[in-house]
């Protein structure tokens, strides 16, 4: 029987049947056999080396737990649904549950506890400051700055269903300044509607609120009435959402008021591209915009942007890229009737510096080309010459690290494991001789580990780093007395007492010689599949 694993991936849930190397679907006995067959061996009172029987413990308990779990009828049902992670987060302290409905509805209603009790417990804050640049007025003798932005905002949930934000925004610019303080109160009505109340003082002093409310599974209605206390005017805004398919979503949104109008919008975003784009008539006037991202690799993305209108004519493209895991950078070039500009990103967390640099207040061809071209070119060279050969240098570091880490939980694995094969090599070796003694089924040879390397076996590929670990004594400890020798399918052999896994992340392989009724044999089988030796016939 032959078999080569395809990927390094298998079933779910399966480390504590390989430890007792049970079937899934082994019976109460089975579990109880195969319970104090281990146990047998690595009982610590049977050990007399002090180092042996530090050694004895550790897997004694190991073996106690997995004991203790799956013969239990609920914990094993979590555990094979959720695995450990079903049992560490207090499932199994809960009322006694028997069908896999009612465990997977328990799981997810902790889940949502754990995250809502993590949700209120941390503040949110967010923020973004502008910077308004100008080299024209810069060459002129003026400040290089003509404006500034801030604006923040921290959330905080007060219980389940409540929430509170406060945020402000301050502005300024040459000749003035001035800002905004708003409060928000958002309550979760049910699970399908909420309500916000609002308040704003400085600059534009108003009180308002805003219900939201989701309609059918796909359509979503928010209504916002808003009073301003300068001019006691009110306005009144209904926005209408429906998802048009898995990745976009349609919008209409009419305002009513000192600036009445309505905006149709569409947006579409899937893992690699994202769109969006309006179309607005307000008091009289047309606009209309799009934005096109597209994602260019794991870490960098393009962008184009349009916006024209009856004060509004540019185009702006650009891209931007990941440089750590929480932080993106973007340049964006813009041209329009305002002028040429840069506009510089910083994105982190929550947080946002954006810095636009106004270089032409006129659209001159040959400046706007080479404003486009100039550090376009620049990027690449850097790109080329520079970041790449930096990223390449950095990640081949960090591959090194990585893999001497990786060894070197290897090598502590193997370690294990070879002190493991040591307390079962009494048994392992009675085991072996009374095979001998009736012509049965004894391993001469077992090797587990990476395919390529098992089939070099007879140059001698049983070092360290071979990827490769010698497993003739656990072979030879799972032969049962009628000479009879099962891994079962669907269980990972690395989690056999005695075995590990020599090659993380790669296939793997198991491959054993032995000989029965006189007759030399071998077998080779994956990862996952299931082993039965002797085979019918031999």
């Amino acid at each position: 029987m032959m078999g080569e694993e395809a990927a390094p991936t298998g079933p779910p849930n399966r480390e504590l049947y390989a430890l007792l190397n049970l079937s899934p679907e082994a019976s109460d006995e089975e579990i109880r056999k195969a319970y104090r067959q281990w146990a047998q061996v690595y009982h610590p009172d049977k050990i007399q080396s002090p180092q042996m029987k530090e050694v004895a413990t550790e897997n004694f308990q190991r073996i106690c737990e997995a004991y203790e779990i799956l013969s239990d009828e609920t914990k094993r049902l979590i555990y094979d649904l959720y695995g450990m992670e079903g049992l560490t987060s207090g499932l199994e302290l809960g009322p006694r549950l028997s069908k896999p409905d009612e465990i997977k509805e328990e799981l997810e209603r902790i889940k949502r506890r754990n995250e809502e009790a993590k949700k209120m417990a941390h503040f949110q804050p967010t923020g973004s400051i502008l910077f308004n640049l100008s080299v024209p007025d810069f060459l002129g003798g003026d400040g290089i700055m003509r404006g500034m932005v801030m604006a923040s905002q921290v959330q905080s949930q007060l219980s389940k269903d409540d929430a509170i934000a406060i945020g402000g925004n301050l502005a300024a610019n040459e000749k003035s300044g001035g800002g905004i303080a708003t409060a928000i109160l958002r309550r979760q009505i049910s699970p399908v509607s909420s309500i916000e109340f609002v308040a704003s003082t400085g600059l534009q002093s108003l009180i308002g609120m805003q219900t939201t409310r989701q309609l059918t599974i796909h359509s979503t209605a928010t209504i916002n009435i808003s009073k301003s206390l300068s001019d006691g005017s009110i306005n009144l805004t209904n926005t209408w959402t429906r998802q048009l398919s898995e990745t976009s979503s349609g919008n209409i949104e009419l305002a009513l008021g000192m600036r009445s109008a309505i905006t149709v919008g569409w947006k579409k975003r899937d893992e690699n591209v994202s769109a969006a784009g309006d179309f607005k008539i307000e008091s009289g006037a047309l606009g209309a915009s799009a934005r096109y991202t597209r994602k260019l690799s794991s870490k960098s993305h393009g962008r184009i942007v349009g916006r024209i209108g009856s004060n509004a004519l540019e185009i702006e493209v650009g891209g931007g890229r990941k440089i750590s895991e929480f932080s993106t950078v973007r340049m964006m070039y813009t041209i329009g009737i305002k002028g040429i500009f840069w506009k510089l990103e910083l994105h982190r967390g929550s947080q946002k510096l954006i810095v636009p640099i106004l270089l032409s207040s006129h659209l001159a061809p040959v400046f706007a080309t080479g404003a486009f071209i100039v550090p376009t070119s620049l990027y690449f060279l850097l790109k080329k010459f520079v970041v790449k050969p930096y990223l390449r240098k950095r990640e081949k570091q960090k591959a090194l690290e990585n893999m001497e880490k990786t060894w070197g939980q290897v090598g502590e694995a193997r370690a294990r494991a070879e002190k493991a094969q040591q307390l079962l090599q009494t048994v392992a070796t009675r085991k072996r001789n009374r095979q001998v003694e009736t012509d049965g089924l004894i391993v001469t040879k077992a090797l587990y580990g990476d395919p390529k390397a098992i089939e070099r076996r007879d140059e001698g590929v049983e070092g360290v780093d071979s990827g490769v670990i010698d497993v003739t004594v656990p072979m030879n400890f799972l032969v049962s007395d009628s000479g009879q020798l099962k891994l079962h399918e669907g269980v990972k052999k690395s989690g056999i007492m005695g075995f590990c896994d020599p090659c993380p992340g790669q296939p793997k392989q198991l491959y054993i010689a032995y000989t029965y009724h006189s007759q030399t044999l071998e077998v080779t089988v994956g990862d996952y599949e299931e082993l039965s030796i002797p085979q019918e016939g031999q």
